[in-house]
Order: structure tokens, then sequence, then C-alpha cells
């Protein structure tokens, strides 16, 4: 393990050097189509779809993003850890979906975080990587519909996908954001002991960036 994160962390120095700037910021806005204004306290949120931790962080997410509504706003980023076998095609599946239809995203994303054991390394080692994606279709029309199977498919076919998937992966390296689930809050980034891991946690961190305002 220390020895894939060594090598992840040296990919990640090696792409800096290399990056330019996508045609568009990176990341999925929650929820989808929302605006942010200079008040709004941004929340970047880097989490990968095969994740325990990224799964189990998304709900107190959610819950204070509906509770703290138009105060707040949350851009996800993807990060797929290359010690997660599955993760960087799953990850290709969000970039397909989104570029289709924004609102499916994140829907697709709690399928993935729900269905998350059928995507591990230990239940995938005995598959081919075609094996895998036609998994991911399958779960892609099951929760979101008949018109998402060709839709994956034909995205999967594509190297659209790939290269967003590809700046994510290089957008994380250049913020310095190697592990899952990493938050910024208004650009700082919260440290393992301060990332909350319930809605207590982050009513803690945005009430007094809140309460100030309504003064």
């Amino acid at each position: 393990m220390i020895q894939t994160v060594l090598i992840f962390l040296i990919v990640i120095i090696g792409t800096q050097g290399q990056l330019l700037p996508p045609v568009r910021h990176d990341g999925f806005v929650y929820p989808p189509g929302r605006r942010f204004d200079p008040d709004t306290i941004l929340i970047e949120a880097f989490f990968d779809p095969v994740c325990p931790d990224s799964r189990d962080s998304w709900p107190p997410l959610k819950q204070a993003l509906e509770h703290y509504r138009s105060h707040v706003g949350l851009i996800l980023h993807l990060l797929p850890l290359p010690y997660h076998d599955n993760a960087y095609v799953t990850s290709r599946a969000l970039q397909i979906v989104n570029n289709v239809n924004a609102n499916a995203t994140f829907s697709l994303l709690g399928a993935f975080f729900k269905h998350q054991t059928l995507f591990y390394n230990a239940q995938t080692q005995l598959l081919s990587r075609p094996e895998v994606v036609e998994k991911i279709i399958k779960l892609g029309k099951v929760t979101l519909g008949n018109s998402y199977q060709s839709i994956l498919k034909s995205g999967f076919n594509n190297t659209k996908s790939d290269r967003a998937t590809r700046v994510s992966f290089k957008y994380s390296g250049s913020r310095g954001v190697y592990g899952t689930p990493t938050f910024y809050v208004n650009g700082f980034v919260l440290s393992d002991v301060a990332s909350p891991s319930n809605f207590g946690g982050w009513k803690k961190i945005i009430d007094p960036l809140v309460q100030p305002k309504g003064h």
C-alpha cells in the first residue's frame, strides 16, 4: 500500500508540469445548475466512487447542504485512486452521465455508493475490464432508466469521458490532494482531524461562517 501511494505521489508531481486549462472548471456542481454568488460558502469534495470513506461521508455532507441551502454550495471532484481497481472506470461512467444530464450524475454516484461492494477489488479480480464495464452499464440502466444503457455504452467507446477523467485526476494532483475524501471550504483544506464525519461536524465548521452574515 505504501509503495502504491508513493508511486501515486510521483505521478501527481509529474503531471503538474503538464497541465493545461480545461474547457470548463473541473467538478460536478450540487445541486446541478446551481450558481454561486460571492457570499456562498463553497465546499469542494474530492471523492472516489469505490472508496468506503467517500461513501460514508456523502450522507452527512448532503444533509448539511440541504440544511444550509443557499448559504452553502458544493463542487464535487473525482479522484480515482490507483489502488481501487475500478475507481477509474466508475469515474468515467459519472463523466459520461454528467455530459448528458447533470441531474442524473448524483443518482448514479448514489448507486455506486449503495452497491459499492460489487466493484471492490476482491469481487472483480477475476473479471475482465469489459465485464466490469458491463456491470456498470447494467447498474446505470437500473438506476437511471433504459435509455442510459446506450448512452453509457457509446460513452465508453469514445475518448471524451477518458479525457475528462484524466483532467479530474490531474486537477486533484494540482491541488495537492492524494486521498479521499478530502474537503476544502472556501479554498482552505480541512485537515484529517477537522474533516467532519457527521452532520454535527459540518455544523461546527459552517455555523461560524454563516452566522456573521445575519448580523
